[in-house]
């Protein structure tokens, strides 16, 4: 099958630290159809040689098992193009237009990597060069608007010039095989199924940690913060996984028909919850490895006196019958402790104990998501090398690498997304309706934090955010799980 991907952005970050690099990798693999061509877009006055050398020179800051030989990307070098454009401008839409209409390839993917106030431009100029054909795809590249305002107004005109089936919302948190796992884990196995409720189930915790600051993206977090850019789409997104019924197939829809009812689940906010179930923080100076960090209104681009929240802690629960009165709690900030993404799903414990016992982590699933992937199960067993009998039981874990068992080469997510994207499968990518709710149920918290004159709660850099939200935890009688 041939293809043109034209990338809006096409000099951008994204492009240079993810996309050049995914699809050199799927190039690598002999994956990505040989009948391919890469345009860059973007405003540089770059011939598309110089576009090929400053791609290649990119590829010196990858991880050096991932960098092309002087051969590899000769090769790769020829798919890629390079064109001139001004997206405000329709004349330079309508060269693009005839570029892509000489070659007339199979499949056509506008890849959108330009900031959310560009989406409906770039949209709208596609259709008005007639390119919204039926053999076009568009990418959205996350954030899809600021709010749900924005939001729906994107939706509203994207759905006004191409079909659902055409529009690929891209979270790369969906293409990591750790989070595919999720779906595999729950509806591959029948082993947790009947456990997978509020009988059993205490709480479910869900934490996606950074040791990163803002680095020199300071300027686009001052506008985004925390609960945009991570809760918003790839935390729901990951509460989805955990939370959803079986989908009737395996088809994109039954699986994103599953996932919007439980964003429709998720139990509305109050004043009151509001107050106590969600919090906000932000890094102040500390250190992590013995290295100094710098506090968030230090970096470059920060507002001094910015009340941009780079640590989120929210508490929720779905509102159906599965999961009713189950507290689910989301976690995710940077200058952490530790890189470290992961699900941990606390059972409860026996109702009657007849062993003497220290429960600490047992009866406990932890799903890790990076920088490892695996599975810890944690139970409760009696040591073998006791010479009296005992009734003293102590936590073991069970653990399933699979690192380990499937080595480390794996395909990237978006590797995985653009591969998906060519072939047209939307299993992977989020459906307009899934979005809309997923900020619905967030923008009461943005708007109490807009009007809350307190502002973020500090915590230091190294450590794992302020005291609030191990507050909020323990309200319930838990803690989190490196608190156990």
């Amino acid at each position: 099958m041939s293809f043109d991907l034209v990338l809006f952005g096409g000099t951008g970050d994204l492009a240079w630290r993810k996309l050049m690099p995914a699809l050199f990798q799927s190039f690598r693999h002999g994956t990505l159809p040989a009948s391919g061509r890469i345009i860059g877009v973007g405003r540089d006055n770059h011939s598309p040689e110089q576009y090929r050398a400053l791609i290649q020179s990119r590829f010196d800051k990858v991880e050096l098992a991932k960098r092309p030989s002087e051969d590899e990307f000769a090769r790769f070098a020829a798919l890629l193009d390079f064109i001139r454009m001004d997206l405000s401008k329709p004349d330079d839409y309508a060269r693009l237009a005839i570029s892509l209409r000489e070659r007339n390839a199979d499949c056509v993917v506008m890849y959108v990597a330009t900031a959310p106030g560009l989406f409906i431009t770039v949209c709208e100029q596609l259709a008005t060069v007639g390119l919204n054909t039926a053999n076009t795809r568009v990418v959205l590249e996350k954030p899809l608007g600021h709010d749900l305002a924005s939001n729906r107004a994107i939706n509203a005109t994207v759905r006004g010039i191409f079909a659902e089936k055409q529009v690929f919302r891209i979270d790369h948190y969906l293409g990591k095989p750790a989070v595919q796992n999720l779906f595999a884990l729950r509806f591959g196995n029948a082993l947790f199924e009947p456990l997978w409720r509020r009988e059993h189930i205490a709480n479910i915790q869900i934490t996606i940690a950074e040791e990163l600051g803002v680095e020199k993206r300071g300027a686009f977090y001052e506008t985004t913060g925390a609960l945009r850019d991570m809760v918003q789409n790839h935390a729901l997104q990951l509460l989805c996984a955990i939370g959803m019924e079986p989908p009737i197939n395996s088809h994109a829809d039954a699986i994103r028909d599953e996932k919007l009812k439980v964003l429709r689940s998720l139990k509305p906010w109050t004043p009151a919850s509001l107050a106590s179930d969600a919090i906000r923080g932000q890094y102040a100076a500390g250190s992590i490895s013995g290295n100094s960090m710098a506090a968030y209104r230090t970096e470059s681009g920060v507002d001094p006196h910015s009340n941009t929240e780079t640590f989120v802690a929210l508490r929720t629960e779905i509102s159906n019958w599965r999961w009713a009165g189950v507290p689910f709690y989301i976690r995710t900030g940077k200058r952490l402790a530790s890189r470290d993404a992961r699900i941990v799903v606390n059972f409860h414990p026996t109702p009657h104990a007849i062993f003497n016992s220290h429960i600490g982590a047992a009866n406990r699933l932890v799903i890790n998501l990076q920088p490892r992937d695996g599975l810890e199960l944690h139970l409760l067993a009696q040591g073998q090398n006791n010479r009296r009998s005992s009734q003293t039981l102590a936590p073991v874990q069970l653990d399933l690498d699979f690192d380990k068992r499937f080595g480390t080469e794996r395909v990237g997510a978006y590797e995985r997304l653009l591969l998906d994207v060519i072939d047209g499968r939307l299993n992977l990518f989020v459906r307009s309706d899934e979005q809309e709710e997923a900020w619905r149920w967030v923008e009461p918290v943005l708007d109490n934090w807009a009007n809350d004159s307190q502002g973020p709660r500090m915590y230091a850099s190294g450590t794992w955010g302020p005291s609030a939200s191990s507050a909020m935890i323990a309200r319930d009688g838990y803690c989190w799980a490196e608190e156990s």
